[in-house]
């Protein structure tokens, strides 16, 4: 894929993006009203409209896959110049996806106990995997849309990508130092 191609996947994906929550958020008026979402569901803190996630969803989707396509192509600056597409790309927005699916659906049908645990198990997973990444990011947020609108997801992603950060590029360095002296002290005995 060369830097142009990217270019007009990251169009065509913020165009699909745009016309999908736009599209929810139309027969959401039609059919009852937009929803509205107390921040943290508590009744005394201030609602955030559906309706910011038409604006928010696009910018988004649009920055994020910037990000990726930054990442994937590198320092290259040759446009015409064919880059292999890097499959973690897409493990790592499927993965996303999918927890923000999975997260939302337990929240859905009433479940409050296991998306907390899922959230846990996320954190732990941050330090074997890069979730602070982009393409982990988008699928999140776009994954509980559908539920939460898209200002909520993409504060909690935005959290979520602080912590997985900090955990996977300072906390597991150390810990891998840690694990590999140890190692070293006990083979040499």
């Amino acid at each position: 894929m060369s830097k142009k191609m990217f270019f007009m996947t990251r169009l065509y994906f913020t165009a699909i993006v745009t016309i999908a929550i736009w599209s929810l958020l139309s027969w959401n008026h039609y059919h009852g009203g937009v929803p509205s979402h107390h921040i943290l569901a508590r009744e005394d803190l201030p609602e955030i409209s559906n309706w910011w996630g038409g604006l928010l969803l696009p910018l988004l989707t649009l920055f994020l896959l910037f990000r990726i396509s930054k990442r994937a192509t590198g320092k290259n600056n040759d446009v015409s110049q064919v880059i292999p597409f890097p499959r973690n790309i897409l493990y790592g927005f499927l993965g996303g996806l999918l927890f923000g699916i999975t997260l939302s659906s337990f929240f859905t049908f009433g479940n409050t106990e296991i998306p907390g645990y899922m959230l846990m198990g996320l954190i732990l997973l941050s330090l074997f995997l890069p979730i602070y990444r982009a393409e982990c990011i988008l699928g999140f947020v776009i994954g509980m849309t559908y539920t939460f609108g898209a200002v909520l997801p993409t504060g909690i992603g935005s959290i979520l990508a602080v912590i997985g950060a900090v955990l996977y590029l300072l906390v597991r360095p150390v810990l891998v130092f840690i694990i590999s002296k140890l190692s070293n002290i006990v083979s040499s005995k």
